[in-house]
């Protein structure tokens, strides 16, 4: 099996396996009854499946009555004929987003950052500060939602990786690698707080993830980069692209 089907098919299996996730037709939404961002709903559908404009009427309507934008994120190739089919009933393309793998022999060590400790959250005060920074670092203003710390409990809980980053015992980054399936982990929702941007912090705490899912036995880190500047980032650590991810979504004033 190729990497990009692998990790395809990691994301549909930890949809498959949410207890929110509904089923519509050929498609799985992954939804997040606590976490209303929209990165953390979305749909992916059957591989090779070709929906049918009825299937598609449906599936918007089940996002609407969860009050989730109708969104998908898949990779192409897993089921070619949907791209068209979402494109003819008004979709719009977000972005082409590359998805980047490291295996164990491939990770490289990053710059020391000074003062900077790495270690997972242990109690509820630290999962806590490590949403906050999340979701300050996405550029979420307030309190998280319950869902972002509950992402990272259940990584860390289910054999996956949860980090708080700390520059002088102050909060200063924080992310997470997914419950692993088939030894594949997605490391996800890294963030650095805009205090301690630009000083190797988010190299230092995507290793130590990538690292420690490696010795937990993952066979393969995987990601999606927000853009060239943190695809960069993610390179200088042995990260290299292995397939393309389609986000897609429907306008939410569109009727």
């Amino acid at each position: 099996m190729s990497l990009d089907i692998d990790v395809q098919t990691h994301a549909r299996t930890l949809t498959l396996r949410s207890p929110d996730h509904v089923r519509v037709g050929p498609f799985a939404i992954r939804y997040n009854p606590g976490w209303s961002l929209k990165y953390a709903n979305y749909a992916i559908p059957d591989q090779g499946t070709e929906p049918t404009p009825g299937e598609l009427d449906a599936l918007v309507a089940a996002f609407r009555d969860l009050d989730r934008i109708p969104r998908l994120e898949f990779l192409p190739g897993w089921a070619p004929a949907v791209e068209p089919a979402l494109l003819a009933a008004g979709f719009t393309v977000e972005n082409r987003a590359p998805i980047l793998a490291c295996a164990p022999g491939d990770l490289l060590a990053p710059k020391p950052v000074a003062d900077l400790a790495v270690a997972e959250p242990a109690t509820d005060a630290e999962f806590d500060a490590a949403a906050l920074v999340q979701h300050l670092g996405y550029g979420g203003t307030g309190e998280p939602e319950d869902g972002t710390a509950a992402w990272l409990r259940d990584a860390a809980a289910g054999g996956g990786v949860a980090a708080l980053a700390t520059v002088d015992g102050t909060p200063a980054g924080a992310g997470g690698c997914s419950v692993p399936v088939d030894g594949l982990t997605e490391l996800a929702g890294l963030a650095v707080g805009a205090d301690f941007r630009r000083r190797g912090i988010g190299a230092a705490l995507s290793a130590h993830l990538t690292r420690t899912a490696f010795e937990r036995g993952c066979r393969v880190v995987w990601l999606e980069p927000g853009d060239a500047d943190v695809e960069r980032i993610y390179a200088s650590i042995g990260f290299r692209r292995a397939g393309e991810k389609l986000n897609i979504s429907l306008d939410p004033d569109r009727p």
